[in-house]
């Protein structure tokens, strides 16, 4: 009791404090005006002392002071700032850093909930190759029944996931019912570092042809996409798929960016009121690879994400492809507070090498339609209007407007009945119970079109033989990847995976335009030079 007391206080010191910073922020950053007094500030102070006070004494629940303070009060203070200025409570301050960090202790698989029977369980996604639950054997479609003899019965998905996490070397045991199996497997599975790969897929798409999705922007991102630029060999191409990147780091987005323009480009910009203009540009370059690039984008791409993508666009670099992207180009500050806390605070904004500002308006939008809809946004009418380096106009102020435009697929019935059951995820846990295919020679064929049919209709999987024809390629990539995944690892399923989907297929075929796009900006920039040279 004197330890929630003691925590109770110290929330509502913090917050006083950080009403107290804020105050003196915002009189700051409007001249009009005046900055608050010392008495302004204790009268402030005090009013909210009674409100909490009151509210505490006679609310008609027991108070939860860390959910009144953590998830009410700071939340929404930062939030009248702007969207993305945010308070981190201790579970969430520990997975910003560990997002951070790119690495993490525990046993290395993806979980998550599945209908088992009319009963939610958690089960394996797919263990990650190389990792403790991998040599341990767990594998795609195991339910956890028990970590550490704590039944996991009415449990999430992420309090499962924190169960399997633990400090190195340290050991965890694991109960799994799995289809086949008599009885539930137990596993003792010694936890490791896990490390979370920023580039989780890249390969030869096609014979010089490379394909990289990366996910997210870490610490360990700007090593990644080198090495996997290097295990590609010498390129005559690139799709650099940068769909749902949250962003993260704003080091790595341009030590990426960097990767790909030449020494002494200008990358990104960013200020704000207190902090003047910083400008990063490519410290090494890309040492003359200038194999056609396209990126894909989507409204997933996001702050980091988009600095690289508009770096590319600006110099003529590369095509982008795919739906205009979130618009996030507000820098945040992490400050550390006390009892393992953390404030981010937007402190400046991000700006292109052309000059346009990336973060859209969020003036008089609720937070849900900030996120959600954003519908009327992909229109460039009154948006600001940049030029890139060849002279094509580029639009700010909302994202980062793709050069070709993809609309988002959308999903029909037989899609969605199928992935609302998990039938290809069920069915490769089926099928490999009796099966062991060849990678080499695998191939959905009639043969097993027509298992897959009979194990819909055993699982009451409605559907029609029109609709499954009509979706027959969607279907035979959907099967293939998931029994891949299962068979030969997470990374050989999302190859087959990318191998089919329609944007992916569209940037192959767009990779002549993106050269054609590259060779004409140098050609331009080059007689711009030569003219300016002749006028001096």
């Amino acid at each position: 009791m004197a330890s929630s007391s003691r925590r109770s206080f110290i929330v509502i010191v913090l917050f006083l404090a950080t009403c107290g910073f804020l105050g003196m922020l915002f009189a700051q950053k409007n001249p009009s005006v005046a900055p608050s007094s010392d008495y302004d500030v204790r009268d402030s102070l005090k009013e909210f002392t009674e409100v909490y006070s009151i509210v505490e004494a006679n609310y008609a629940e027991p108070l939860d002071a860390d959910k009144a303070i953590y998830d009410g009060a700071i939340p929404g203070m930062l939030h009248v700032l702007d969207p993305h200025s945010n308070f981190f409570d201790p579970k969430a301050y520990s997975l910003l850093k560990e997002d951070q960090r790119g690495k993490y202790y525990g046993v290395g698989m993806q979980v998550g909930p599945r209908n088992v029977n009319n009963r939610t369980v958690v089960i394996v996604i797919a263990p990650f190759v190389g990792t403790p639950a991998y040599r341990a054997g767990i594998q795609p479609g195991d339910i956890i029944a028990a970590v550490d003899g704590k039944a996991t019965d009415h449990m999430s998905t992420s309090d499962v996931a924190d169960l399997l996490k633990g400090p190195k070397g340290t050991t965890v045991h694991i109960t799994i019912l799995r289809e086949g199996a008599d009885k539930p497997l137990e596993f003792s599975v010694v936890r490791d570092e896990i490390p979370r790969y920023s580039v989780d897929l890249h390969f030869l798409i096609q014979p010089g042809i490379g394909y990289m999705h990366v996910s997210g922007f870490n610490e360990t991102t700007e090593t990644e996409v080198q090495s996997a630029l290097d295990e590609m060999g010498d390129l005559k191409g690139l799709i650099l798929d940068l769909r749902q990147n949250p962003g993260g780091l704003l080091s790595e987005g341009v030590g990426v960016a960097d990767k790909f323009l030449h020494k002494g480009q200008l990358i990104v910009s960013h200020h704000g009121r207190a902090s003047s203009e910083k400008r990063y540009t490519a410290t090494h370059g890309n040492a003359g690879k200038d194999y056609p690039l396209v990126v894909l984008v989507n409204r997933g791409t996001a702050s980091a994400a988009e600095i690289v993508a508009g770096a590319i666009q600006d110099h003529d670099r590369g095509l982008i492809v795919g739906e205009t992207t979130f618009g996030k180009g507000l820098v945040q500050t992490v400050y550390p507070l006390s009892e393992n806390t953390g404030l981010a605070l937007t402190t400046a904004k991000y700006y292109t090498p052309s000059g346009r500002l990336i973060q859209r308006d969020y003036s008089n939008v609720s937070l849900y339609d900030y996120y959600f809809e954003r519908d009327k946004e992909s229109s460039t009418a009154g948006r600001e209007v940049k030029l890139t380096d060849g002279g094509r106009t580029v639009y700010g102020g909302g994202g980062i407007t793709p050069d070709v435009k993809l609309p988002a697929v959308k999903s029909n019935h037989l899609e969605d009945e199928l992935l609302q059951h998990y039938a290809f995820f069920n069915f490769a846990k089926h099928y490999m119970v009796s099966h062991h295919p060849d990678e080499k020679k695998f191939q959905v064929d009639d043969a097993l079109l027509q298992e897959f049919r009979k194990f819909l209709d055993s699982e009451n999987v409605q559907y029609t033989e029109a609709e499954l024809q009509q979706n027959i390629d969607w279907v035979k990539s959907n099967i293939k990847s998931e029994i891949f995944i299962d068979a030969f690892g997470q990374d050989e399923g999302l190859k087959v995976r990318a191998e089919a989907d329609p944007e992916v297929v569209k940037a192959l075929e767009l990779l002549p335009q993106a050269k054609q796009l590259a060779d004409t900006a140098r050609r331009v920039v080059a007689e711009r030079s030569s003219t300016n040279s002749l006028n001096q």
